[in-house]
């Protein structure tokens, strides 16, 4: 079983990327999918989640109204779209995948049984 996010990169503040997750072993259309993201000497956080369903979709305070999580389980991927972009979102971005995960832990890291290698973002100010 392997998450795989990819799409990160560079970009200026003010900027978007769209960062994907895709699973090799796992249909992902049985999880729910949660990003999380970690900068250097920081613990890491729950950024995003979006049920198996698409019923629950939940949002960090920081990121609400800039990114949007999105998933399309016929082809086993889900996205994060990140708009207007700042230096305080500059981390590593990870993807997971969980089942049973109650409301109250969706941004635990804990909650969440697959993970994949992450992918870089860097917002330049």
């Amino acid at each position: 079983v392997q998450l795989q996010a990819y799409g990160g990169g560079l970009v200026q503040a003010g900027g978007s990327l769209r960062l994907s997750c895709s699973a090799s072993g796992l249909p992902l259309n049985n999880y729910a999918v949660g990003w999380f993201r970690q900068a250097p000497g920081k613990e890491r956080e729950g950024v995003s989640c979006i049920s198996k369903s698409t019923s629950t979709i939940d949002y960090a305070d920081s990121v609400k109204g800039r990114f949007t999580v999105s998933r399309d389980n016929a082809k086993n991927t889900v996205w994060l779209q990140m708009n207007n972009l700042k230096s305080e979102d500059t981390a590593v971005y990870y993807c997971s995948g969980g089942n049973g995960i109650i409301t109250s832990q969706i941004r635990a890291p804990s909650a969440y049984d697959y993970w994949g290698q992450g992918t870089l973002v860097t917002v330049s100010s």
